[in-house]
């Protein structure tokens, strides 16, 4: 009798650990579909602001008129704060959107297919977020603002 009882112990060590490792295998996978979630959701609002973008400089074609929108967006994505930014060169115009609380390049983009003069940031959770734009000139001006 007493070599039935380490079989059962060894069975129940296998079991433990079996369990352990499918646990974690799906615990990293859910990690992996949030994280696709989120960047999704980056990616939209990205989209969103170049749209809202287009939109407002659409509507401002007469000088010396500055033309307001307030964005509706979410202070938090996947309880993490999320930064925009505005820029520009010499051919073209893009929002660049990421994580965190510091700008930094991420190559997360989407183009405003305008020549514009394209400046500003906002980092989320610092109040609403105002996109501006005005003509002068020197052209076409859009800012992203924030209340801070």
């Amino acid at each position: 009798m007493p070599s039935i009882i380490p079989s059962y112990v060894y069975s129940l060590f296998a079991s433990l650990i079996v369990g352990a490792i499918i646990v974690s295998s799906c615990g990293l996978s859910i990690a992996s579909v949030k994280q696709h979630a989120e960047e999704q959701q980056l990616s939209t609002i990205a989209n969103y602001v170049a749209s809202e973008s287009m939109q407002l400089i659409s509507s401002n074609s007469n000088d010396n008129l500055i033309s307001t929108v307030l964005l509706d967006l979410p202070s938090l994505i996947g309880g993490q704060r999320y930064w925009i930014h505005l820029a520009n060169d010499s051919s073209r115009a893009w929002v660049e959107i990421g994580f965190g609380a510091v700008i930094e390049l991420t190559g997360r983009r989407a183009e405003i297919p305008a020549d514009i003069f394209a400046y500003g940031f906002y980092v989320s959770g610092s109040g609403q977020i105002w996109l501006r734009s005005y003509c002068n000139d020197n052209g076409v001006h859009l800012t992203v603002e924030g209340d801070y």
